[in-house]
């Protein structure tokens, strides 16, 4: 079986008792890909959500008197502080529990919080209400990842992947999008007959609207099936839960592996992250274009790009494959990394609007083109038991250095450093370009161990 079929098997299991659960379990079926269309929707719900945000800077900063190191805290901390906390909770109820179950109560309410920052009066209500979003989204990436593992067969896991991981470009586009269409609706004045919302600012008007879509989103949920999970059962046909001292044991015994994984990735996550929430910040003050204008054109760019490039990842890592590369998976990574260096540091020179927005259009294709594919790296390598812990720290690590990091550094800089907002843009392009850097070091450092835990499966 090749890199892109095979699936690590629990330390306490004979080898063959995943390939026999493998052989057994049905795939592309209707069902399965009903679950996949509706986490597809679920993603791209929490990333207009969470990213909605990124197109409403000024109107927010002028309304509550903010600089862009309190707007960044509104983007990073507030929503990454719960998201943190919450995310082993839920990787560990995942392991344990029903993972349907989580994963509906966590959309709806992420949605409620969503609409509930329409509603803020003051910094602080807002702050809040970014906190609430981000703890209920954590619920996602581990209960999302452990049941597609389990309703695919190994060898469309990756294919799977690609097609949910399609939805942080989905939404990044949709709110930029829809946010730019909002706006200009509402301050054009037509939406001032309309009940409730005809009294709202036009920023509080698109937070409000933004979450109302996850509610029927989870409502789509109670329809799906959980899968049975694979390789849970012992030869005696019991069931095993794996103790802290196992989970312990299997990440020591691949640290190099793990350990590289863990940084590398987030290190790479950082421009996914600081692109789009400074990007439209960056077009706006630079070149003096309409927020509306960034929206429409920018939110359109990343969609396309983004989706296009994730849905054909697993085209390009069996590519990949085929030159005799098992370790495809994370190879694509470690390229995407090492492209994304001078491609950030071309942001710096770029003299006009177009430039600067064909740069951030290449680099949305470069920072998605690895997502599906380490993803699935991550659950094809890690026994089925431990797969909620094991995402839910890559969410963690993820969420400090994406979700966190990424826009208050730039921020931070930009106020405290530069003291001129104008250059954000060269704060963003250095940013990118040395988290790239980064990347590209771990991740080549976790391709000898990988290789290894693909010969151990």
């Amino acid at each position: 079986m090749t890199a892109l079929g095979q699936i690590r098997a629990a330390e306490d299991q004979p080898a063959h008792s995943d390939t026999r659960a493998d052989e057994q379990q049905p795939g592309g079926t209707a069902a399965a890909w009903y679950l996949i269309f509706v986490l597809t929707l679920a993603y791209t719900c929490s990333f207009v959500d969470r990213q909605v945000l990124n197109l409403l800077v000024g109107p927010i900063k002028a309304d509550f008197g903010l600089d862009d190191t309190r707007l960044s805290l509104l983007q990073g901390l507030a929503f990454t502080s719960a998201y943190i906390i919450m995310s082993p909770v839920f990787g560990r109820i995942a392991d344990v529990g029903s993972r349907k179950g989580v994963l509906v109560f966590g959309i709806a309410l992420w949605s409620i919080g969503t609409s509930a920052c329409g509603l803020a009066r003051s910094y602080w209500q807002l702050f809040a209400a970014r906190f609430g979003v981000g703890g209920a989204e954590a619920c996602l990436t581990p209960a999302a990842w452990s049941i597609i593992a389990d309703a695919f067969p190994a060898r469309m896991i990756p294919r799977a992947f690609s097609v949910y991981m399609m939805g942080p470009y989905l939404g990044g586009g949709l709110a930029l999008i829809f946010g730019g269409l909002l706006l200009q609706g509402a301050q054009g004045g037509s939406l001032s007959a309309l009940p409730l919302l005809g009294a709202m600012k036009p920023w509080q008007l698109v937070f409000f609207l933004a979450g109302l879509p996850g509610i029927l989103i989870a409502l789509m949920l109670m329809f799906v099936k959980e899968p049975a999970r694979r390789a849970a059962a012992t030869a005696s046909g019991g069931t095993h839960r794996m103790s802290p001292a196992e989970i312990r044991a299997i990440f020591r015994r691949w640290r190099g592996f793990y350990g590289n994984f863990y940084v590398g990735m987030p290190l790479f996550i950082i421009p996914l992250y600081a692109f789009p929430a400074w990007m439209p910040t960056v077009l706006i003050r630079k070149f003096g274009v309409s927020a509306g204008q960034v929206g429409v054109q920018y939110g359109i760019a990343v969609l396309i790009t983004g989706s296009l490039s994730v849905l054909a990842s697993p085209w390009v890592a069996r590519a990949v494959e085929r030159m005799g590369r098992r370790d495809s998976l994370l190879v694509v990574a470690l390229v995407a990394a090492v492209a994304m260096v001078p491609l950030s540091l071309a942001l710096i020179w770029a003299s006009d609007y177009w430039t600067a927005f064909a740069i951030a259009t290449a680099a949305s294709v470069l920072y998605s083109l690895p997502q599906a594919l380490s993803s699935s790296a991550l659950q094809m390598v890690t026994p089925n038991r431990m797969r909620g812990l094991a995402s839910s720290i890559y969410v963690f690590v993820v969420s400090v250095a994406g979700l966190a990091l990424a826009p208050t550094f730039v921020a931070l800089i930009t106020d405290h450093v530069f003291g001129d907002e104008r250059r954000v843009g060269d704060l963003l392009a250095i940013t990118c370009a040395v988290a790239a850097a980064g990347a590209t070091f771990f991740l080549a450092r976790a391709l000898p161990t990988y290789r290894r835990m693909l010969d151990a499966g």
